[in-house]
């Protein structure tokens, strides 16, 4: 009989302190939550105050809705040619400023870059009729003229985000002695893979892009949003918001969440025929790689860039995979051509903490070295 009662005494013991313990971590759990609610006024104040885009700079150039950014510099450039960022066609190009410690134009500065950067604006209803030959023989080709003008250079080194990057591309085989090396910023150029959600939903058999533009005229920006949003639905529309629910008492994290809330929203649409063209010609028809992509009547042949080519991309890139970047290796004439993966998504690869530790410091200390081996 003593055995059981002191067996009896330690079950209810052990029962006891384990209603203890689930007691004790539930009301832990309601003072966070009473803490988090309290803490509503200042994320709300947190979210008004979050700027983006913040390094100094001046509008230099203008064409029509587009906009030539050029970064303001402490001290004189070091080096000879200037840094023209094309940025994609979809969102806004602030990604690459996002915030002081998260800004791929800074890194460049601190290389001693003289920096300018596209801002393609908002096409109007009456852009629709835009063209990719518009974009980049005309638009583009004015912005580097004006650069090159205005700096007294022969050539620049032009670097392409996503779109931007194919942009750049074909801007580079047009006009090669223009370009005195080329960055390709997980840049869509082989259009052939299927990992990508965007290459299966673009499929002719599933998308009829023509029917699409002449209902619309340009491609709709809530079109696009919900298109980014689903290709990683749990992340984007589940997780994001409890890690966000966990992590509101850091601060720094919040003032990067609404940073990153602001530019992720921040979509335009797209002039519909260069949707159409993009979709049809590439998308579906992976034209550029096979030698029979046309701007107007001109035939991109990729052998005429023979810059030096520096190809960085995303290991968990999920709307553009290393091998649609790195696919331009074969294409070209490039002599020196140095490839760079980290293992972020399409979007930390600008914006992750250890991208701007490591990354893009090897990134941009390869292009002034390569600059300086061949001035010696």
């Amino acid at each position: 009989m003593g055995r059981l009662r002191r067996a009896g005494k330690q079950l209810a013991s052990s029962m006891f302190d384990a209603v203890l313990a689930q007691q004790t971590a539930l009301l832990a759990e309601q003072q966070k939550a009473w803490w988090r609610l309290t803490r509503f006024p200042a994320i709300v104040q947190s979210a008004l105050e979050t700027r983006v885009g913040t390094t100094p700079h001046d509008v230099v150039y203008q064409a029509g809705t587009l906009r030539l950014m050029r970064y303001r510099r402490e001290t004189p450039a070091t080096q000879p040619e200037p840094m023209l960022f094309c940025y994609a066609l979809i969102n806004r190009p602030y990604i690459l400023d996002l915030q002081p410690d998260k800004s791929v134009v800074k890194r460049f500065l601190e290389q001693g870059f003289e920096v300018y950067m596209i801002d393609w604006g908002i096409p109007s209803e009456a852009d629709h009729v835009l063209t990719l030959r518009n974009y980049v023989c005309d638009l583009l080709a004015g912005v580097v003229a004006h650069v090159l003008r205005e700096r007294g250079s022969r050539s620049l080194h032009l670097l392409g985000y996503c779109m931007g990057g194919t942009l750049a591309t074909l801007f580079t085989a047009l006009n090669p002695e223009l370009v005195e090396t080329l960055t390709l910023l997980a840049s869509p150029i082989d259009f052939g893979g299927r990992e990508s959600l965007l290459n299966l939903w673009s499929d002719r058999k599933y998308f009829d892009v023509d029917a699409f533009i002449d209902a619309n005229g340009n491609c709709p920006a809530a079109f696009l949003q919900l298109c980014f949003l689903y290709t990683r639905p749990v992340q984007n529309l589940l997780e994001k918001g409890i890690v966000f629910y966990e992590q509101m008492g850091d601060a720094r994290f919040v003032s990067n969440y609404f940073a990153m809330e602001r530019w992720v929203n921040d979509n335009i649409p797209v002039a519909g025929e260069t949707f159409r063209e993009f979709v049809k010609k590439l998308y579906q028809g992976n034209e550029l790689v096979r030698g029979e992509f046309h701007l107007g009547d001109r035939r991109i042949d990729l052998r005429r860039i023979a810059c030096p080519l520096l190809l960085l991309t995303a290991k968990n890139d999920h709307l553009v995979p290393p091998r649609s970047t790195n696919g331009i290796e074969p294409l070209v004439s490039s002599r020196e051509i140095k490839t760079m993966m980290i293992d972020a998504g399409h979007v930390g690869l600008v914006v992750s903490g250890k991208a701007h530790k490591t990354f893009w410091p090897e990134a941009t200390r390869w292009l002034t070295e390569r600059r300086l081996g061949a001035l010696s």
